[in-house]
């Protein structure tokens, strides 16, 4: 049988309209038009760790356990800070950040972490589908590991809020449809 992983990066917040590096404290401030009848049926639904996804999930009608492994990228030192104040005082070490996929953020992880990290979960995901309510660093990481994509990808991959990236697999062999909006065919 074939494993079906819906991915659904979570509305806006504050901290994604201000390209603020996440802490997890951060909710959500638009509204979701979308329901959980807009999404497929399915047999479990997991979520990325903090406030944004939480309040997606019930904002989408959706319940759902919260799972250590689809944590958004640590950003170290540079957690809760904009991407412009770091680039102000630590420019050069965020532009290392970005370019490197093997080169961790202060006290934090690197590209190639998290992907590692994410592609063990997916690895992992049973047969059925699965809904998962994750940071959008959580999808691109997916799609890396699942393409065997080289993680300097990773930074290329953008991630619009509320749309679905699907996953379909058996045998650790990963197809991919992205970004259809979500309620969408």
């Amino acid at each position: 049988m074939t494993s079906r992983l819906l991915l659904v990066p979570p509305a806006i917040g504050p901290a994604l309209r201000e390209a603020r590096f996440y802490d997890g404290s951060s909710s959500i401030d638009e509204p979701v038009s979308v329901t959980a009848a807009d999404l497929p049926q399915a047999a479990r639904v997991v979520l990325s760790p903090g406030a944004r996804c939480r309040d997606t999930a019930k904002a989408l009608g959706l319940r759902g356990t919260e799972t250590a492994a689809l944590a958004p990228l640590d950003a170290g030192r540079w957690r809760g800070r904009t991407l412009a104040e770091v680039g102000v005082t630590e420019g050069e070490a965020l532009a290392h950040w970005l370019a490197d996929p093997e080169h961790p953020a202060p006290g934090g992880e690197s590209a190639r972490d998290v992907c590692a990290r994410v592609g063990r979960w997916l690895e992992s995901v049973p047969e059925g589908r699965t809904v998962a309510v994750v940071e959008p660093e959580v999808v691109r990481a997916a799609v890396v590991h699942a393409l065997g994509l080289p993680a300097g990808a990773f930074w290329r991959l953008d991630v619009a809020p509320l749309t679905a990236t699907e996953l379909s697999g058996r045998c650790g062999r990963w197809n991919l449809r992205l970004g259809r909006p979500l309620g969408g065919e």
